[in-house]
């Protein structure tokens, strides 16, 4: 597929043939619906590509980042799932982010998700090509389709998984993910089953670069389901009334702890990031104290997240608010305590009360972005730059350790 901007790609419901024909160019047909052979033994990674109307979410893009490096470990194939109607622009934006096949099935019955069509499909298919892996965004739709599917499938799924990898000796993909609390980080194999399942919360891997030209093979099966056969009926789409919260894609986040406290204590954070165009979370500690709601909580219990910037204020670093931001770009970290936790995954930090810090790093923000407004062209490169070289007389600044390993459980 030629290189494109695939920003403006025109939804699937409503794009004529003409609008996303320009992304297709690698795309060929396998041969008439339900036309290829089965397979016989396992083979490739597959990644359910979840959308809404055409809309995918990110966390599927993500996927597919790791699921090539799953493939060329197993020197095999990334198979892309794709369910919908009139989804043509689905299929070539998932070859546009690496896609080698797409197992398309497009039905007016899988327009919109219900359990049963998206199970019943999903099964159908992997009865068929027998995939070797299978990964699934933990979003509410996923965790409730790849449950169903890995009953049905007799198989295994290890859920909110923060690590894949191949084991090289046995070629099982060995999934990790946090277990007892998050007090530990545990590495689950399934030898005996295939496909080998795993969901994968949003901002947990790194999206795929686009490509710039890629040979996709589109497989069209049919759904082998009539609306008749399916109970449950959908009625309306209402969509949630507040969406201004969505730290999954915020490039920049400002988060409080206990050490704000309480809801008070967050006033000097939302001043930081409306200056740096970010957002305002904060640690479960705070939703449990009621100060903050719980859409704003990072961590393994709320959104994981992968921001180009993490400040973290008056969070000491438990090992279950680590499980949802450690991935970020960079990470720094505010605290009075200088053997808090939060300065071992810490990139830079400051010792010292975040009622001082905080305010005195705004006003270093407002001054140099003051020409060109909030937020505007601000990097991770200036941030740090100017958290280095301009923090004020009297902040004691402190260099942490190196990020350490995403895998390393780490105390409370």
């Amino acid at each position: 597929m030629s290189k494109q901007d695939l920003t403006n790609l025109p939804s699937a419901g409503d794009a004529p043939p003409a609008a996303w024909q320009a992304y297709s160019k690698g795309l060929t047909e396998a041969g008439p619906a339900g036309s290829e052979p089965a397979r016989t033994e396992p083979k490739d990674v597959w990644v359910f590509v979840e959308q809404h109307g055409g809309k995918v979410a990110n966390v599927s893009w993500e996927l597919m980042g790791k699921a090539r490096e799953l493939a060329d470990q197993l020197e095999c194939k990334i198979g892309a799932i794709v369910l919908g109607h009139k989804v043509d622009s689905v299929v070539a934006m998932a070859s546009a982010n690496g896609a080698d096949l797409v197992y398309l099935i497009d039905d007016p019955v899988v327009a919109a998700y219900r359990s049963k069509p998206y199970a019943h499909a999903i099964v159908n298919l992997a009865n068929k090509f027998k995939p070797e892996v299978i990964l699934v965004g933990a979003t509410s739709l996923g965790r409730d389709l790849a449950s169903i599917v890995a009953t049905e499938l007799d198989t295994g799924l290890t859920a909110d998984c923060t690590g894949l990898d191949i084991d090289p000796e046995t070629k099982n993909l060995r999934q990790t993910r946090p277990a007892f609390g998050g007090n530990i980080m545990a590495t689950i194999v399934c030898p005996n089953r295939r496909p080998q399942m795993s969901t994968v919360r949003p901002g947990v891997m790194a999206k795929p670069k686009k490509l710039e030209a890629h040979d996709t093979r589109v497989i069209r099966e049919p759904l082998g389901l009539t609306e008749e056969r399916v109970a449950a009926k959908v009625i309306e789409l209402l969509k949630e009334q507040d969406e201004s919260v969505n730290l999954a894609d915020a490039e920049i986040i400002v988060s409080g702890g206990r050490g704000t406290g309480g809801a008070d204590g967050f006033k000097p954070l939302y001043e930081l990031a409306e200056v740096l165009g970010g957002m305002v979370g904060c640690s479960r500690a705070c939703v449990d104290a009621g100060w903050m709601p719980v859409s704003r909580q990072v961590g393994q219990t709320g959104t994981t997240v992968r921001p180009k910037i993490y400040f973290a204020c008056g969070i000491s670093g438990a090992i279950q608010h680590l499980a949802g931001m450690q991935s970020s770009d960079v990470i720094v970290a505010i605290n009075r305590d200088p053997n808090a936790p939060i300065f071992k995954v810490a990139d830079y930090g400051i010792v010292g009360d975040l009622f001082q810090v905080v305010p005195a790093l705004t006003k270093i923000f407002r001054e140099r972005l003051g020409r060109n407004g909030a937020g505007a062209g601000i990097s991770a490169a200036e941030i740090k730059k100017d958290f280095l070289g301009e923090v004020p007389p009297g902040v004691p600044a402190k260099s942490a350790d190196a990020k350490t390993s995403g895998e390393e459980a780490r105390p409370q």
